[in-house]
């Protein structure tokens, strides 16, 4: 399935952005509710609401949300920071807490 098939499933989310915190409550991303991050915001505050954080299970969710994007972000990294993060999760296993404001 394409990511903007999944991503039309996902219900939709009020705020402004999300604000991604390491394990020490340092703010390590903010993803704005924006044209050009809006499915980002979209699908970290599904996993956040699924999950409570986003920790190795769900960023494998993640990615499979993000479908040909993910495949497109491991071919070039850095083209896709918020896609990056979810791969960096699942190799170093530190979850990232998750805010809605």
């Amino acid at each position: 399935m394409k990511f903007s098939d999944t991503l039309k499933a996902l219900p939709e989310f009020a705020g402004e952005k999300i604000i991604l915190t390491d394990v020490d409550g340092a703010e390590v991303a903010v993803i704005a509710n924006a044209p050009g991050t809006a499915g980002s915001f979209r699908v970290y505050a599904y996993l956040a609401q699924q999950y409570g954080a986003i920790d190795a299970e769900a960023a494998a969710e993640g990615l499979a949300i993000f479908a040909e994007h993910a495949q497109d972000a491991s071919l070039h990294p850095g083209t896709h920071p918020n896609i990056d993060r979810l791969i960096a999760i699942l190799k170093t296993g530190s979850p990232l807490s998750v805010r809605i404001a």
